[in-house]
């Protein structure tokens, strides 16, 4: 069993997904370069961001994977941002039927992170404040309580250009509250087990939050499954 990843950021998620695979996947190992995978590895590329990841990426990432010959599943994470996740599904599949694209006995996964990936990471109830007392926090949750309701779900504030950068606004926001802090760079204790358990108890009591995560969670245990077996 051997898996391509194609990820989106250049910082955080050539991070995360690794640290996050150790916990979820412990049985894969990871590989430096594409062609060193023999059985039960994976190798992880950071892309440039998007639309870079689809129209660059993409098609580099297939050729590596048609020439090895190896692979059974190719993995792109990327984020939805303003997009919904349906629709950048529908433009990576446009993109691959139009250039004629294919790939023989490897699987596409798609995993869109809606809307990026500090949104699943605002799924951690541990790290709330239940009563900030100083603004901006104070305002974030007044505007989206994440204690009770979908960090998927969550609007835009007044004062973001997007629902990305509010998104990691409220998560450095929360955290600092908490006395950890998060960057892109150095994003800390999120790559850790007991974060990650967090995220994983709050799709066990609340199903249908962080639908986007879900997905991810389930290729894995698809995964795990079949290494198992």
């Amino acid at each position: 069993m051997n898996l391509y990843f194609l990820v989106e950021g250049k910082r955080t998620e050539r991070k995360v997904y690794p640290a996050w695979l150790n916990h979820l996947l412990p049985e894969l190992q990871r590989v430096n370069n594409y062609d060193e995978v023999i059985q039960n590895n994976y190798y992880l590329f950071s892309a440039e961001g998007y639309p870079s990841i689809i129209y660059d990426h993409l098609p580099n990432a297939v050729a590596d994977i048609c020439a090895n010959g190896r692979y059974n599943y190719f993995v792109v994470c990327l984020d939805a941002e303003e997009n919904t996740v349906s629709c950048i599904q529908q433009e990576i599949y446009d993109f691959l039927t139009a250039e004629n694209i294919q790939m023989e006995g490897t699987q596409l996964v798609i995993i869109v992170q809606n809307r990026c990936l500090e949104t699943w990471l605002l799924g951690n109830r541990k790290i709330y404040s239940r009563q900030p007392q100083s603004n901006p926090l104070l305002n974030y949750t007044r505007y989206y309580d994440l204690l009770i309701n979908c960090p998927e779900l969550k609007g835009k504030y007044d004062k973001f250009n997007t629902h990305a950068q509010f998104h990691e606004a409220y998560l450095k926001e929360l955290l600092r509250a908490k006395n950890t802090n998060y960057s892109k760079k150095n994003p800390g204790d999120v790559l850790k087990l007991h974060y990650l358990q967090q995220l994983l108890r709050r799709i066990e009591d609340e199903n249908n939050h962080l639908p986007s995560f879900q997905i991810f969670i389930q290729f894995c245990h698809q995964i795990k499954s079949k290494l198992s077996s």
